[in-house]
């Protein structure tokens, strides 16, 4: 039996997920198809949805065991995929945000043995950065580009890491998934991700090209994906959350 302040959780959460749901399936149909046509699947393999409407990615469930790595890069306030991953394949989740709220948030939660969390993001270089935190009703998620979500006033400084340095701090060599949801950062920071020896498996990514309406910037670097033998496997309801798998290794 739940408790009331429990149920009301509940309630919250899953009315929260409807409207995510909701946006996604609007958005779709205002779509210009010509500027999708490179997010569409160009493989077939299995797909699974992990978490919720809001922060959920399509994965392969079929390549992740408890001895896979999953690096979860832009937290906020949702740890619904982390926790999908972690309760169905019981494999450890390296998760990353600099945003002051998201920190907050991980640390009033009770202690998961198989999550471990850094108080700082991905970028392409390490180093102290500018990080724009959000405007006053317009999230949680700050950034490091400037765009209509953010301030251009309110920032902070923060510490950011590139992929190569993070994943020598940690040993790995293979990393089984990277999930990436950085607020328009994505583009500069996964050229990085195709220049490092280290291999990944499966690639999740949120393009945040409704931030630049004047072109479609997740094309071109889903062309340098292409390349380096990254496929789209699966697309959410509106195209933003992007999965693609490495044929190569």
């Amino acid at each position: 039996m739940y408790s009331a302040k429990q149920f009301k959780k509940i309630v919250s959460e899953k009315k929260e997920n409807f409207y995510y749901y909701r946006r996604k399936v609007r958005m779709r149909f205002s779509i210009d198809s010509k500027k999708i046509d490179h997010l569409k699947p160009t493989i077939k393999c299995k797909k699974k949805w992990y978490g919720n409407s809001y922060g959920g990615f399509y994965v392969n469930p079929h390549l992740i065991d408890k001895h896979s790595i999953v690096y979860s890069f832009g937290i906020g306030k949702d740890i619904s995929f982390d926790r999908k991953i972690i309760s169905r394949h019981k494999c450890k989740v390296f998760g990353f945000d600099p945003t002051p709220t998201s920190i907050d948030y991980i640390n009033s939660l009770p202690i998961e043995p198989l999550f471990a969390f850094y108080g700082y993001g991905i970028s392409t270089k390490t180093g102290i950065e500018k990080f724009y935190l959000p405007e006053e009703g317009k999230g949680i998620s700050g950034s490091l580009l400037l765009n209509q979500f953010v301030s251009d006033k309110g920032y902070i400084e923060v510490k950011m890491k590139s992929f190569d340095d993070i994943s020598n701090e940690l040993g790995h060599k293979h990393v089984d998934i990277v999930k990436m949801d950085i607020e328009g950062a994505e583009y500069e920071v996964l050229e990085t991700l195709m220049n490092s020896k280290v291999t990944i498996k499966q690639l999740l990514v949120e393009f945040h090209d409704r931030f630049h309406p004047e072109e479609v910037k997740s094309k071109q670097i889903t062309q340098l994906l292409n390349k380096n033998g990254f496929e789209v496997f699966a697309s959410s309801l509106n195209y933003e959350e992007i999965s693609f798998i490495n044929t190569k290794i």
